[in-house]
C-alpha cells in the first residue's frame, strides 16, 4: 500500500488495535537501527580474526541492507526500507556524522602536524599531489566512458574524483596501526603526522569541491561563478571567526576543567555540544556543508582534559550507535547492479588501480627521497593508502550535490572498501614487528651493577604507569632508588592505555613527544619534571613513551622496550591501590580501617603483570601503592630522615634481589632501612628449597615448583649475601634476625605497625615448611609473603614492593604436586 509521507504518523496504536508499527516512522526506525546493529556487529566479530577495522564491517553492512543484496527483495525494501523513512534514518545519521567529525577535529592536534618535521610534511605533499592529479587525468576519462558524468560540471567532477581518489582516512589508519603496534613507531608517527597534515588539506579541497558543485548536473549553466566564490569567501570568514575569537573562548572552557580529576561543569559540556550544532547550521547555511563547521569546532578545542571529557560523554553513544547509520543509509544508496559488464568492472579496476598507483608510488617515492629505508617506505605508502569512513562522507557529500551518479557512487565506494581491506594484511606480510622478536637475548638483574665497570654503571628503570594515581609512588621510589654516588639512573616512564572498542584512546598517543620525551598530558608532565632538577646533574634521565595495547598483548610491548632499553628492573603497579581519607576524631584503633579505601583499576590488569612477570628479561618489581610518596613522608630533596624502609629476607635468588635493591636504598640519606632475615626452624635442620614461579594453569592456588638449584648452594649465597651486606654499612643499617614458628604473624605485625612507609619482599624462593601454610591465597603474582602483605583484610598499612629476579633456571620445573614426597 503506497503510502503518503504527510499521512506518517510518529507511533503506532498497537497491533490490537490494527495498526501495523512498520507503517509508522518511530517503530520502523528502532526496527531498522537494530537491524543495523545487528549486522555491522555481526560482520565485525566475523571480520576481527583477519585484523580488519570495524569500518569495514559498517560499509560492507550498509551495502547488503541497500539494493546490492538484500534491498533487491522488494518487499524487503518496501517494508523495513520504504522511500518514506529515508529522509528520517538519514537525519538521525546526519546527527551522528555531524558529532563524529567534532571528535575527529578534537583528535587532530594542529600543533603536532606544525612540528612534525620536513619529512613528513614532504610525504603528506607528495603522497596527496600526485594522486590528486592521477584523480584528475582519471575523470577524464572517465567523462567520456561513464553515461551521465558528462552532464556534470567539468571543474566540480575533476576536484571531486581528486580528493576521492588522494584522501587518507585519519581516524581509520589510526586504529590500524594501533591493532598493529605501529602506532608509536617512527613509521607509525610519520604515517600519523603525514595523514593529519593529509585530512586537513582534504577537508579544504573538500569545501572548495561544495563550494563549486552547486546542484551538480548542468550547474555551470544555472549558477553564476560568484556564487562560488561567495561561499569560499564565506567559508575563509568562519574559518577565521573560528581561530581568532572561538578558540581562545574554548581555552577559557577547557580551563574550568580539572587537569586531575576531570571534574567539568556539565553547562560548559552542554554548551559544546550545542555549539557542535550550532556550527553545523552555520557552515550549511553557508553553502558548504555542515560536518564541516563541526570539523573546524572541534579543532578549536584544546587537547588535555576536557577534550578526553567530551569524547567519553560523546563517543560511544555517536560511535556505537549512530555512525554505523550512516554507513547503513550509504549502503542504501550503493547499487552494485549499477557496474554491469565487463566495462563497468574494468572501470572499476581501472578506478583501483590509479588510486593505489598513485598514492602507493607517490609516497613511496618520497619516502625513499627522504632516506626512510625501502620496507618502511613501502609500509608507510600502503598505509596511506587506507580510504574508509572519511572517503564515504566525500562520496556521499558528491551524490547528494549530484556530483556522482548512482554508478559512479557504487564504483568509488568498492575502491575505497577494497583499499582498506587490504591495507592490514599487506602491512603485515612486508613489515614484521620488532615485537615479535625474541626479547631473552641479554638477561639482567641488579646484583650485575655492581659487577659492571663505573663507566657503564646505569641503573636502567622502566616504571610502568596507568593514571595520575600512579604518580606520586614512583616519583618516591625512583627518588628513593637514587644513589648519591656517581652511578645515574635512566628512567623510561611507559603510560599504558588500555586498546578498546574506543578509538578515543589514540588521542594520547598524539600527545607524546618521542624526541624530547615529553608529554602533553598533564600528570606526566608532571612526573617528567620531579626529575628535572636531577637530569640537569647527571644524575637521572627521562624519556617517556605511551603504549597503546590490548591487555592481552599489553606484556609484548613491556618486554619489548625493556630488552630495547637493556632496563635492569621494570616496575608495574598492582592493579589494587589503596588511597588514604583523612578523617578526624577517629579512635585510634579504628583509624586504619576507616582511613584507607581501595580502589579497583580492573582484573584485566592482573594479567599483564603475570605476564610480564613470567616474560621480563630482568628483574620486575610490582608496587602495592598505599599512599606511598602521598603527603609528608614525600623524600623531595630533604637530608633528614623522612621515610623508612623495611626488607623482610627469607633467601632465594629474589630476596637476594630485594637485599640488592635495599643496599642501592640505604645510599639516600633521607632513607633508613631495615632489614629483617627469617629464619624457620626446619632451615636449620637442613630442609629442602623449594622455588615458587607463577602457575602456568588456571588453578587459584599458587604452582610451587622445584627448581634446578642445589639447596646447600642456594643457603651459601643468602649468608654471603647477607654477610656482604652488613659488612659494607657496619651497622649502619639496622639487621637483625627472627626465628618464627609463625611466618604470617610475624609480617602482618611489621605491615600493621606503621613504623614503615614500604616493605620490600622477594616473590617467593622460601623452604617448603614456611609456604606449607599460605599457597592458597588470592594473588600469585606476589608470591605468599607479598599476598598476605597485599590483602585488605589484614589491616596493613605499608606500602609492598614484590621483587622477582629473572631466572633462567624456571625452564623445565616440575610441578609440585608432581613430585615425591621425599625429596623434601
Amino acid at each position: 500500500m503506497a503510502l503518503n509521507i504527510t499521512s506518517i504518523k510518529t507511533s503506532s496504536n498497537g497491533l490490537w488495535q490494527g495498526d501495523n508499527p512498520l507503517d509508522f516512522a518511530f517503530p520502523l526506525l528502532i526496527l531498522q537501527i537494530t537491524l543495523i546493529i545487528l549486522l555491522s556487529r555481526s560482520l565485525a566479530f566475523l571480520l576481527k580474526p583477519i585484523r580488519q577495522p570495524k569500518v569495514i564491517a559498517q560499509i560492507i553492512a550498509g551495502i547488503v541492507l541497500g539494493p546490492s543484496v538484500l534491498g533487491r527483495n522488494k518487499t524487503f525494501k518496501h517494508r523495513l526500507f520504504p522511500p518514506w523513512s529515508t529522509p528520517l534514518l538519514e537525519s538521525l545519521a546526519s546527527i551522528g556524522l555531524l558529532f563524529f567529525l567534532f571528535l575527529v577535529g578534537l583528535e587532530l592536534d594542529l600543533v603536532t602536524i606544525r612540528r612534525s618535521g620536513k619529512r613528513a610534511l614532504s610525504i603528506a605533499v607528495a603522497g596527496m599531489s600526485l594522486p590528486f592529479v592521477s584523480g584528475i587525468g582519471l575523470a577524464l576519462i572517465l567523462r567520456k566512458t561513464v553515461d551521465g558524468t558528462d552532464r556534470v560540471g567539468f571543474a566540480q567532477f575533476l576536484v571531486f574524483m581528486g580528493v576521492a581518489i588522494s584522501i587518507t582516512a585519519f581516524p581509520v589508519l589510526a586504529r590500524i596501526l594501533t591493532e598493529l603496534k605501529l602506532l608509536t613507531t617512527r613509521v607509525g608517527c610519520t604515517a600519523m603526522a603525514a595523514a593529519a597534515f593529509n585530512d586537513v588539506a582534504a577537508w579544504i579541497l573538500l569545501a572548495l569541491a561544495i563550494a563549486l558543485a552547486g546542484d551538480g548536473v548542468n550547474s555551470h549553466v544555472h549558477k553564476s561563478p560568484l556564487v562560488s566564490l561567495w561561499v569560499l569567501l564565506s567559508g575563509v570568514a568562519f574559518v577565521a571567526f573560528m581561530m581568532i575569537l572561538v578558540k581562545p573562548a574554548m581555552r577559557f572552557v577547557s580551563g574550568k576543567c580539572s587537569p586531575v580529576t576531570g571534574a567539568v561543569d556539565e553547562t560548559y559540556v552542554c554548551l559544546t555540544l550545542l555549539l557542535v550544532m550550532v556550527f553545523g547550521f552555520v557552515t550549511d547555511m553557508i553553502g558548504i556543508h555542515s560536518v564541516f563547521g563541526a570539523f573546524v569546532f572541534g579543532i578549536t578545542v584544546p587537547k588535555g582534559a576536557f577534550a578526553e571529557r567530551l569524547i567519553e560523554r560523546v563517543e560511544d553513544f555517536v560511535v556505537g550507535l549512530l555512525l554505523p547509520l550512516y554507513f547503513a543509509s550509504s549502503g542504501l544508496k550503493t547499487n552494485v547492479a549499477t557496474i554491469s559488464g565487463a566495462k563497468g568492472w574494468g572501470i572499476l579496476a581501472l578506478v583501483i588501480a590509479t588510486a593505489c598507483a598513485g598514492k602507493i608510488g607517490g609516497t613511496f617515492l618520497t619516502a625513499v627521497a627522504c632516506k626512510i629505508p625501502m620496507r618502511e617506505a613501502m609500509t608507510l605508502a600502503v598505509l596511506m593508502n587506507t580510504k574508509g569512513l572519511v572517503e564515504l562522507i566525500v562520496l556521499n557529500i558528491g551524490k547528494e550535490k549530484k556530483v556522482l551518479n548512482d554508478e559512479m557512487f557504487a564504483i568509488l565506494v568498492l575502491m575505497a572498501l577494497f583499499t582498506t581491506f587490504i591495507t592490514t594484511p599487506i602491512v603485515l606480510s612486508i613489515y614484521k614487528n620488532t615485537n615479535d622478536i625474541s626479547f631473552h637475548q641479554t638477561l639482567r638483574k641488579l646484583g650485575d651493577l655492581d659487577t659492571n665497570d663505573k663507566a657503564t654503571n646505569e641503573f636502567r628503570v622502566l616504571a610502568c604507569v596507568h593514571g595520575p594515581n600512579n604518580a606520586p609512588s614512583i616519583i618516591n621510589l625512583i627518588e628513593s632508588i637514587r644513589s648519591i654516588q656517581k652511578s645515574s639512573i635512566k628512567l623510561f616512564i611507559m603510560h599504558l592505555v588500555e586498546l578498546t572498542e574506543r578509538s578515543s584512546s589514540i588521542i594520547l598517543a598524539q600527545n607524546t613527544d618521542n624526541k624530547s620525551g615529553s608529554s602533553h598530558v598533564e600528570w606526566l608532565e608532571q612526573l617528567y619534571r620531579a626529575f628535572q632538577a636531577h637530569s640537569q646533574l647527571g644524575q637521572v634521565s627521562v624519556q617517556s613513551k605511551t603504549t597503546i595495547s590490548s591487555l592481552s598483548t599489553m606484556h609484548d610491548d613491556i618486554c619489548h622496550v625493556a630488552d630495547e632499553k637493556m632496563v635492569t628492573m621494570i616496575i608495574l603497579p598492582f592493579h589494587k591501590r589503596w588511597k588514604k581519607v583523612e578523617m578526624e576524631n577517629e579512635e585510634e584503633n579504628s583509624e586504619v580501617s576507616q582511613h584507607q579505601m581501595e580502589e579497583n583499576i580492573g582484573h584485566g590488569w592482573r594479567g599483564v603483570n603475570q605476564s610480564v612477570l613470567r616474560n621480563a628479561p630482568c628483574t620486575v618489581a610490582v608496587l602495592v601503592d598505599r599512599g606511598y610518596g602521598h603527603g609528608p613522608q614525600n623524600l623531595g630533596l630533604y637530608t633528614t630522615v623522612t621515610q623508612h624502609v623495611c626488607v623482610l629476607f627469607f633467601g632465594g635468588p629474589d630476596d637476594r634481589e630485594a637485599l640488592e635493591l635495599g643496599d642501592r636504598i640505604s645510599n639516600h640519606p633521607a632513607v633508613k632501612v631495615t632489614v629483617v632475615r627469617f629464619i624457620h626452624k626446619d632451615v636449620l635442620e637442613g630442609n629442602d628449597m623449594s622455588h615458587s614461579s607463577p602457575s602456568k594453569t588456571n588453578g587459584k592456588s599458587y604452582n610451587l615448583a622445584i627448581s634446578k638449584v642445589y639447596p646447600p648452594k642456594e643457603k651459601e649465597l643468602d649468608d654471603a649475601t647477607m654477610a656482604r651486606f652488613q659488612r659494607k654499612w657496619n651497622g649502619m643499617v639496622e639487621c637483625f634476625e627472627k626465628v618464627a614458628s609463625n611466618i604470617m604473624e610475624e609480617v602482618l605485625a611489621l605491615g600493621r605497625s606503621k613504623d614503615y612507609d614500604l616493605i620490600i619482599v622477594g616473590k617467593g624462593q622460601f623452604s617448603l615448611s614456611l609456604v606449607a601454610d599460605l599457597v592458597d591465597r588470592q594473588h600469585e603474582e606476589l608470591g605468599p609473603i607479598g599476598d598476605i602483605l597485599a590483602s585488605s583484610t589484614h589491616d596493613v598499612v605499608s606500602s609492598v614492593l614484590v621483587i622477582q629476579q629473572h631466572n633462567a633456571l624456571l625452564n623445565g620445573e616440575t610441578p609440585l604436586s608432581m613430585r615425591n614426597d621425599n625429596v623434601i
